[in-house]
């Protein structure tokens, strides 16, 4: 397969100077737009013409992190620039953060890591201008042409609504935006005007980005001061059919114990429904039992490794905010 990946910038690579709105894909995309939104065709002409296909937009979608194995993927991650820089985040921030904890029940670490895992808390909010990476996906990525066509109709739509050139804002090579990385959709759906001042300004703004994370997480099933995971024991056999790809809590705490899996350190609720979850780890497997909130991390990246991460950045910076004395794994967030 590899090299049919490294062939994709080749077959894609005489488009990128093409004229855009000449692509069949682009056209009936056009015309989508003028039926369905009352677009004007020669507007939108006009705006394709300088929108291009990015080869790096292709090659980039071809290897994504969540490749990598779990010891691999987790040194991205938790750095001391990144625990470090949650601190000093939460400091510059704390009263928004309280705010978002008392409107939507987030715990503030949550969203000071996720902030972290997607820009290092605004320092990166990416270099390609989102409606050339959408354009990209949408009309050159067979694969996922379709999300990314309708990503691109939402994109076209928050800026008409928020008064935005369309060619101005910038993101991830996938067409995320702002510090938290909110795809056109999540932005429509989740983004919030955190600090009333009649704008929901993610890229610039950290009030309305700390609300606006806060907001998806809580519409996404969140669970007010509940856990999130905790390490496991598991016996010699009998575990390995509590494993599944699927993300959602699926077993009762009797079913789990009952098999011989059992937190390390903490309990878990008798009530609660969770998963075993396993990641390869650099001298062997790690077995962690997840709960809903976990869950609800892999709503906003379903990649478990990347829910992980999420939870112990979110345990880092918060134990180095209080001077090293951090919770246990399991203990729920902090009031």
């Amino acid at each position: 397969m590899k090299p049919l990946l490294l062939a994709l910038p080749l077959l894609f690579s005489s488009w990128a100077a093409a004229d855009v709105s000449g692509l069949p894909e682009a056209r009936g995309f056009i015309q989508h737009m003028v039926k369905r939104h009352g677009y004007d065709r020669t507007g939108l002409d006009q705006l394709f013409r300088n929108v291009e296909i990015q080869d790096k937009v292709l090659e980039a979608i071809a290897k994504p992190y969540e490749a990598k194995p779990w010891h691999q993927y987790r040194k991205l991650f938790l750095t001391e620039a990144r625990i470090q820089g949650g601190v000093n985040f939460w400091a510059s921030n704390g009263a928004a953060l309280a705010d978002a904890q008392k409107r939507y029940g987030v715990a503030p670490e949550i969203i000071v890591a996720i902030l972290g895992i997607e820009t290092s808390y605004g320092q990166n909010t990416g270099n390609y201008r989102v409606i050339d990476a959408l354009a990209t996906l949408a009309f050159a990525y067979p694969k996922r042409a379709e999300f990314f066509r309708k990503e691109l109709e939402d994109f076209l739509l928050l800026t008409r609504r928020e008064s935005l050139d369309p060619l101005a804002p910038k993101g991830s090579y996938a067409g995320a935006m702002g510090l938290p990385q909110f795809m056109p959709s999540s932005y429509l759906a989740f983004a919030t005007d955190f600090d009333g001042d009649r704008k929901r300004n993610i890229w610039s703004n950290p009030a309305d980005a700390i609300g606006s994370v806060a907001h998806y997480f809580t519409r996404n099933g969140w669970v007010s001061g509940a856990a999130v995971a905790y390490p496991a024991e598991v016996p010699a056999g009998g575990y390995a059919q509590l494993l599944s790809k699927d993300l959602k809590p699926q077993h009762s705490i009797g079913r789990l114990a009952g098999l011989g899996v059992h937190p390390l350190d903490g309990s878990v609720p008798a009530d609660a429904r969770a998963n075993l979850l396993e990641l390869e780890g650099e001298t062997g497997p790690e077995y962690w039992i997840t709960l809903q909130n976990f869950y609800a991390i892999t709503r906003y990246n379903h990649s478990p490794l990347y829910a992980m991460a999420a939870h112990q950045l979110s345990r880092e910076v918060l134990a180095r905010r209080h001077g090293g004395a951090g919770r246990q794994a399991g203990d729920p967030a902090a009031p």
